[in-house]
C-alpha cells in the first residue's frame, strides 16, 4: 500500500515511479522523501519581495503622498503553503568504479508571482562517489551557499540578503583529504540570474563564455566546520551598443566568503561574512554601474558595486529549538566615479540589518514553528562612486507561524 501511494505522489507531479530491485547486487531506484508547510505571515508595512510576500528581502522605501504620509506604512497579511516539496533520492549502479546517485526535485514556488503555486524544478543532478573524490553535475547550490553553514531561520528567505541563495546547473568536483576538503566548481544561470540593460536574464552571463568559477576549501572536524571561498564570475551586458556598434566591453567580479560553524550536544552556532562584487544574481545587495560611455561608439565601460555582508545563527534544543539570528550588509558603491546608470540590487540602499528571534517544536515528522523578524534599511541618494547618502531609515516586522509535516 505504501509504494502504491508513493506511485500516486510521484504520478501526480509528472515523475515515472521506480524502487529499489536487488538480487544481483546493483540497486536502482529512487526513495521519495519531502514535507507539506504552510506559512502565515504578517508584515508591519510594505516589503520587496518575491512569490506575493513570501520570500522577502527589505522593507520597502518611504513613498509619500500628497499629505505627506508613507504610503508603503501600513500591515500587510498572507498565507501560503508554495514551500511544500517534494524530493527523489535515486540510486543507481555503479559507474567506473564510484557509487552512482542523484537527486530530483520540486517545489510549488512557480517561477514567477504569475506562475504561483506552479510547480519548478529546484535540484536535478548526477552525483559519482570514488573513495576520496566526488564529481556532481546537474543543478545544485551555488557554491558560496554552504550547505553546512547556513541559516536556520523559519523564513524561506533563509538569510537573505545577507546570504547567498541561489541554485546554478553546475560540475563539481571535491576532492578530500581526510577533514580537508577542496571543491571546484564551474556553473551557469537559470532561475538565479544577474541583472543587465536587457533587465535580468542568463544572457550576459551566456555571451561573456565563461562560467562562473568558484574554488572553495573546507574542514570538517567533529564539532567544527569551517572555511573559505574565491567567486569569480564575467558578464557581457551588451552584444552591440546603442548607436549600432558591435561591444566588445565585458564587467568581471570577485567575491569572497569565509564561514564557521561549531557544534556542542544541542548547542550551534554559525558565522559567516562576504566581501562581495555584482551579486544580484545571489538575491544580495550590489551589482554594477555604468563607469563611461564613449560618445562616438555608444561603448559602455562598467564597475562591479561592492558590497560587505556578515551574519551569524545561534540555535538551542532539541525537541524545543530557539534560535537567534542577525545579519548586516553594507553598500560601499565602486571603486571609481561612474556615470549614474546602475544594474544592481538596492543601489540606492546604505545598508541592511536584520534581527529575528524563533522558537519551534517537533514531534516525530510535525514541527510548528514561529518567528519575529526585524529588518531595517537605509534608502538614499548614491554618489559619484554609490556610496548612498542622506539615508532615511525604514523598518518592517515580520510575523512568522509555519506548520510542517515531513515524509
Amino acid at each position: 500500500m505504501k509504494k502504491i501511494l508513493l506511485a500516486l505522489l510521484i504520478a501526480a507531479i509528472g515523475l515515472t515511479p521506480m524502487f529499489s530491485q536487488s538480487g544481483s547486487g546493483d540497486s536502482f531506484g529512487i526513495k521519495v522523501k519531502g514535507f507539506v508547510k504552510t506559512d502565515v505571515m504578517l508584515d508591519t508595512r510594505q516589503t520587496v519581495t518575491a512569490r506575493e510576500g513570501h520570500f522577502l528581502l527589505f522593507p520597502a522605501a518611504e513613498v509619500i503622498d500628497a499629505n505627506g504620509d508613507d504610503i508603503n506604512e501600513g500591515t500587510n497579511f498572507n498565507m501560503l503553503s508554495i514551500q511544500s516539496r517534494v524530493t527523489g533520492l535515486i540510486t543507481a549502479p555503479d559507474f567506473l568504479g564510484a557509487k552512482s546517485s542523484g537527486v530530483l526535485e520540486g517545489a510549488f514556488f512557480g517561477h514567477s508571482n504569475g506562475d504561483i503555486n506552479g510547480f519548478r524544478l529546484r535540484h536535478a543532478f548526477v552525483k559519482l562517489t570514488w573513495d576520496n573524490s566526488t564529481l556532481l553535475v546537474g543543478q545544485y547550490w551555488h557554491p558560496m551557499f554552504i550547505t553546512e553553514c547556513f541559516p536556520g531561520v523559519v523564513s524561506f528567505n533563509t538569510g537573505v540578503p545577507f546570504q547567498p541563495f541561489s541554485r546554478n546547473p553546475q560540475i563539481r568536483f571535491t576532492q578530500m583529504f581526510d577533514k580537508v576538503h577542496v571543491e571546484l566548481t564551474a556553473a551557469s544561470q537559470r532561475d538565479f540570474v544577474s541583472d543587465g540593460p536587457n533587465e535580468g536574464t542568463s544572457t550576459y552571463l551566456r555571451n561573456s563564455s565563461i562560467p562562473i568559477l568558484n574554488a572553495t576549501l573546507k574542514y570538517k572536524g567533529k564539532k567544527l566546520t569551517a572555511g573559505a571561498g574565491v567567486n569569480y564570475m564575467s558578464l557581457k551586458p551588451r552584444l552591440v551598443t546603442p548607436l549600432n556598434i558591435k561591444s566588445e566591453e565585458n564587467i568581471d567580479a570577485l567575491s569572497f566568503i569565509g564561514f564557521a560553524k561549531v557544534t556542542a550536544d544541542n548547542f550551534t552556532i554559525k558565522l559567516e561574512g562576504i566581501l562581495g562584487e555584482n551579486n544580484t544574481d545571489l538575491l544580495m545587495l550590489g551589482g554594477y554601474a555604468v563607469e563611461s560611455v564613449n560618445p562616438t561608439t555608444g561603448e559602455e565601460t562598467y564597475l562591479p558595486t561592492k558590497t560587505l555582508s556578515a551574519w551569524t545563527d545561534i540555535t538551542f534544543g532539541k525537541k524545543v529549538k530557539f534560535g537567534l539570528f542577525g545579519g548586516y550588509t553594507k553598500n560601499l558603491g565602486t571603486d571609481e566615479d561612474n556615470v549614474g546608470t546602475y544594474y544592481s540590487r538596492g543601489n540606492n540602499i546604505a545598508s541592511v540589518m536584520r534581527v529575528s528571534p524563533r522558537i519551534s517544536y517537533q514531534i516525530g515528522t510535525t514541527r510548528f514553528a514561529g518567528e519575529v523578524e526585524y529588518t531595517a534599511a537605509e534608502y538614499g541618494a548614491p554618489d559619484t562612486k554609490g556610496e548612498v547618502q542622506n539615508t532615511t531609515s525604514v523598518a518592517n516586522v515580520r510575523l512568522i507561524l509555519s506548520a510542517y509535516l515531513f515524509f
